[in-house]
């Protein structure tokens, strides 16, 4: 019923499947008064308590899917619960960041914060006070192996990895055009290790757009006879990510430098004729780039890389596919389940069966004139 309505009624739905960094050294039964819990069991559903992190978008979704990790997933089934609750349900708090689109239109105008000012999906600090949630929203109710087995068993590792691949694609394709346009405006675009620089970031491009076709060109079966993106290619964009992004920032800093810092504080500027009249000189594009045009890319560079915008983009694209660790044991994980890592050491013991102490075992290559034998 929920993914009918889902699809019928275009809900704005978000998630919020992370436990607050609070006490997590500790068991996680010892933490419910934070962790989401369940209250009590009524005929007509459950009452649920504690906090989510990190719940982006809240504040304007319509729904909102609670899920566990495997981390919560303990003894205490109270801790063992996934549900979908609406965002105006009683007893549902939200403790929003501050807004970014609210300051960037208060203090100056689109031309200064081009991102800021538009794009601020508000994440927030999610707390659930002794909600209602009838049976019909319920989707796990004390079951631990059902918590366990959701993420590979209903597709969502695959469909998650594929749009968020395919965003992140998207978001290097601006990177890397914004980063071209910038290297113009200094003059920098003529320096071979800036270009190498460039060459670098498009590259990372291409990588995540090929994993992104191989999720959608190279489908595995699933069930009744649909199909899911690819999970090795989903696997590869998450373990890869979080060391892209933060390399491509890094190397915006690097190859523009002070590029980025060398702007006045206001579109106002312009309409002052005194004030305009010397960064038409002093802060003028290269190329024949005049100083507007010069001001306006870095401005939206600097949105995109080093404002409050930016750094919170940062921290996200880092943390995007979860603890480095675990996904990396995902992709050992799913090797070994499905074959492939036997599958490479066959390929070693091929190699290995040619040849022992003596030579070679077949008749393919000859053997040294003289035997190791002798």
């Amino acid at each position: 019923s929920w993914h009918k309505r889902a699809q019928e009624a275009a809900l704005f739905m978000n998630h919020a499947i992370v436990n607050p960094p609070i006490d997590r050294h500790k068991p996680a039964e010892q933490v419910k008064d934070v962790f989401v819990h369940i209250n009590r069991e009524t005929d007509a559903g459950i009452y649920v308590s504690g906090a989510k992190v990190v719940a982006t978008s809240s504040a304007l979704t319509h729904y909102n899917f609670l899920a566990q990790g495997s981390a919560t997933v303990t003894e205490d089934p109270s801790l063992s619960v996934m549900f979908i609750v609406p965002m105006n349900a009683p007893g549902i708090k939200m403790f929003c960041r501050v807004s970014y689109e609210q300051t960037a239109n208060t203090v100056a105008a689109p031309f200064d914060y081009p991102l800021s000012s538009r794009f601020d999906e508000n994440d927030a600090i999610l707390v659930l006070d002794n909600v209602f949630i009838p049976w019909e929203d319920v989707l796990v109710l004390r079951d631990a192996q059902k918590i366990l087995s959701f993420h590979p068993a209903s597709g969502f590792m695959h469909g998650y990895c594929f749009q968020g691949c395919t965003r992140f694609a998207v978001k290097l394709d601006f990177l890397a055009g914004l980063l071209a346009k910038a290297l113009r405006a200094t003059g920098g675009d003529a320096f071979r290790g800036n270009q190498a620089a460039l060459g670098e970031v498009i590259a990372l491009r291409h990588m995540f757009w090929s994993f992104s076709n191989a999720m959608a060109y190279n489908p595995i079966p699933w069930a009744n006879g649909a199909v899911l993106p690819n999970l090795e290619a989903a696997l590869a964009y998450r373990t890869f990510m979080s060391e892209a992004y933060p390399r491509v920032i890094d190397t915006v800093r690097r190859v523009i430098a002070s590029g980025l810092i060398y702007l006045p504080s206001s579109v106002r500027d312009f309409n002052n004729p005194e004030i305009d009249k010397y960064l038409a000189q002093y802060v003028r594009g290269s190329n024949d780039m005049g100083h507007i045009e010069r001001i306006k890319i870095m401005k939206l560079l600097w949105d995109a890389t080093g404002t409050e915008f930016g750094g919170r983009h940062g921290l996200y694209e880092l943390n995007y596919a979860g603890a480095p660790e675990e996904v990396r044991l995902q992709v050992l994980k799913g090797a070994e389940r499905g074959g492939r890592l036997k599958a490479m050491e066959e390929l070693v013991d091929t190699c290995m069966a040619d040849y022992d102490e003596n030579g070679w075992t077949g008749d393919t290559w000859f053997n040294p004139l003289v035997s190791t034998a002798e």
